[in-house]
Parts: C-alpha cells; sequence; structure tokens
C-alpha cells in the first residue's frame, strides 16, 4: 500500500476526525504504521478507546482506498495531502487542517491570496447586490474568492469572481460525487474548468448531514487570509465561521445593512464585536497592505508564479508611472505607445485595483 492510501484509508474510516487522526500520526509516525498497530498500541494514544482502536484495526471492513482513488481518477477529482506542495499553505496552519483534499479543479500557488466571503443562504436584493459588487472588486484586484457553493451569498459569491475573470474556490459540505445543492452543479462545473477548484475533505459519496456543514465552514473560515460577512442574521451559520476565523487570526470584515431588517442583524453583531465595517472592496485592500498582482518583468520564479500577473496594457502603463508624480492622460498615451482607448480603458481597471488614483482635470497619480 502506498503512503496516499494509507492516508486515504484513515480518511475513509467512520467517525474519525483530522485532530484524532493527527493524534495517531503523531504516535506512530506514519499512516502505515496507524494501519498496522494492534489494538492495544493504538488505544495508548489520547482520545483512542476500545471501539475505536477496534475500527482502526480491522480497517479494511470499512475502507477500500484503492476503489476510492480509481473514482476519483474517473471522474478527474485529484487527491492531495498535507504532504503535497498544492495544499494550501494558510489552512495548513490550522490544528484541525484536513488530512486530505479532494479536488476537482486546481490549486494554484496565487490562491494564497484569497478572501472568503461568507453569508445568508436567504438573501435580500441588496444582500446580494453587496456581495456581487464588493467580490467583483477584490477578484478583480487579484484576490482568489474562497466560499461554501451554498445557495444565496456563497452563489452569488462565485458567480462574481467568475465574472471578475478571476479565481474562486468552493469548498462544500458533502463528497464531490453528491455535490450540494444539486443545482449549483453547473457553476461548479465553470469553477473546476479553468477558474479555481471545487474543494472537499469527505469520501466522494459522502451525503450532507449535520456534521459536514460545520467542518465545511472551519475550512473556509482557515483558507483565506481574512473573512467577509455580507449579509446574515443573528443566528446565522456565517457568525460561526467568523469566529473560527477570528480564532485563526483572521481579521474579519462585515458589511452593515438597514438597522431594521433582521438579514443584516449579523453583520451588526460582528461590527460591534470588532469586525471592520466595509462598503467598498476599498475598505479591505487598504488593510491587507500589498495587493498580489506582480508587476516584474523578468522570467516568473517561484516568488512570481504565487502572484497573478497585470494584463499586458495595465502593465505598461503602470510601468510608466513614477509614484508620486501626476500624469495627464495624454502624457501616458505617448509615453506607452498605446492607442488612447487602450490607456484610458487601463486605467479605469488599475484604479479599481487600487494601483493609481484619479485627480482633478483628468489626471492620475500611482498609489
Amino acid at each position: 500500500m502506498s503512503p496516499r492510501e494509507a492516508i486515504l484509508a484513515l480518511n475513509l474510516l467512520p467517525s474519525f476526525g483530522p485532530v484524532r487522526i493527527t493524534r495517531l500520526l503523531e504516535h506512530f509516525g506514519d499512516a502505515e504504521n496507524v494501519l498496522s498497530a494492534s489494538e492495544n498500541k493504538l488505544q495508548r494514544v489520547d482520545g483512542i478507546g476500545p471501539e475505536t482502536a477496534k475500527i482502526i484495526s480491522r480497517w479494511q471492513d470499512h475502507a477500500d482506498p484503492s476503489t476510492e482513488l480509481a473514482d476519483a481518477e474517473r471522474r478527474g477529482i485529484s487527491i492531495i495531502t498535507r504532504a503535497d506542495a498544492t495544499y494550501p499553505k494558510h489552512l495548513l496552519q490550522a490544528y484541525d487542517a484536513p488530512i486530505l483534499l479532494y479536488v476537482w479543479g486546481e490549486i494554484t500557488s496565487r490562491d494564497k491570496h484569497a478572501i472568503s466571503v461568507v453569508g445568508s443562504r436567504r438573501t435580500t436584493t441588496y444582500g446580494v447586490s453587496a456581495t456581487r459588487k464588493i467580490t467583483y472588486q477584490l477578484a478583480h484586484a487579484g484576490f482568489t474568492i474562497v466560499s461554501g457553493l451554498a445557495r444565496g451569498i456563497d452563489t452569488a459569491a462565485h458567480e462574481s469572481a467568475l465574472a471578475a475573470k478571476g479565481r474562486t474556490i468552493a469548498v462544500v459540505g458533502s463528497g464531490l460525487a453528491r455535490l450540494y445543492p444539486p443545482e449549483n452543479l453547473a457553476l461548479a462545473e465553470k469553477i473546476a474548468d479553468g477558474n479555481g477548484a471545487v474543494i472537499s475533505e469527505f469520501p466522494l459519496h459522502k451525503a450532507p448531514d449535520k456534521q459536514t456543514f460545520p467542518m465545511r465552514n472551519r475550512i473556509v473560515a482557515a483558507w483565506s487570509q481574512a473573512v467577509l460577512v455580507t449579509e446574515c442574521p443573528a443566528w446565522s451559520g456565517s457568525l460561526i465561521t467568523a469566529n473560527l476565523a477570528s480564532e485563526y487570526g483572521k481579521p474579519i470584515f462585515a458589511v452593515p445593512g438597514p438597522i431594521d431588517k433582521p438579514s443584516s442583524a449579523g453583520c451588526h453583531q460582528l461590527i460591534r464585536d470588532g469586525a471592520t465595517l466595509v462598503a467598498d472592496a476599498s475598505h479591505i485592500i487598504d488593510d491587507m497592505g500589498e495587493l498580489p498582482f506582480s508587476f516584474r518583468n523578468e522570467s516568473p520564479g517561484e516568488e512570481s508564479d504565487a502572484q497573478p500577473q497585470l494584463p499586458a496594457e495595465e502593465a505598461a502603463v503602470l510601468t510608466v508611472m513614477q509614484a508620486g508624480e501626476e500624469y495627464a492622460v495624454d502624457s501616458l498615451i505617448q509615453a506607452s505607445g498605446l492607442p488612447s482607448s487602450a490607456v484610458t480603458a487601463a486605467l479605469f481597471k488599475l484604479e479599481l485595483r487600487r494601483l493609481v488614483r484619479p485627480l482633478p482635470g483628468f489626471r492620475f497619480i500611482r498609489r
């Protein structure tokens, strides 16, 4: 059995979470040793009782890793473990990080520049509009959008990231062969088709239940650099995700709503508890510091691969602008050698990315 199959076998066992599996791995050194250990030795590990030890020692009765691997390969799904380079670095820092991830699509190094967007399944027009606006701006600025593929705010966040030609990661609370909700299958296909990835830690045919969604939420909370809550009532699971993110040391942002609308009561509670009020993506981008975009002209290396590159025309305009100097559009046209329409379009996009600032008289300054 390969090390990957051994890890997969542990993940397939019933009633096992990543914390207990991690304890076993730390005690025995690797998954193969765990699976071959006697019941007496297994019970010496904290949290492993007689029943659990019995399940592990008879793991073949509960898990078939070779069949699971073949099924995943047939569906175009890869399986990555904590030892793989593509495993998300922010997620790896969580104490309860998944043992492995099923990946439909591709995780790239630029996905470390990510913002999680969460909110209610039951949305208002206001909540959807705010989500689409801010998420579009964040994705256009180069951040990968992470959400849960649920109805409502999650769906709006993924769709807006795609509309901005950005990347998005959908973390689901079921196995990838039992995608939930089923009406978002077409959206999941768009994400997996070169625009990000659909992710799960659960076996392929695991159906969603009351436990899988909180487990999904902790991945959403841990994956990103920050969490944005755009609309949720006072009893929403989005508040749990935000609290988890806070425990992981992530900054929390929240969009305010009408004071008489219960649909925004959760966001107002977060703001009272210290979350940053957000009305525009710039409020998040300013707090995040350096943007994820790379402006280097040299051949991509390890560092530049982790950053999305500016489109050629935007990079050309930005290159001729020196920090602190004001530029008229005519001078930028002459210096860049681009047509006027291309320069004005590039300036608009650079402004959205918070890389240039407009001044009176149709002049611009590099931030």
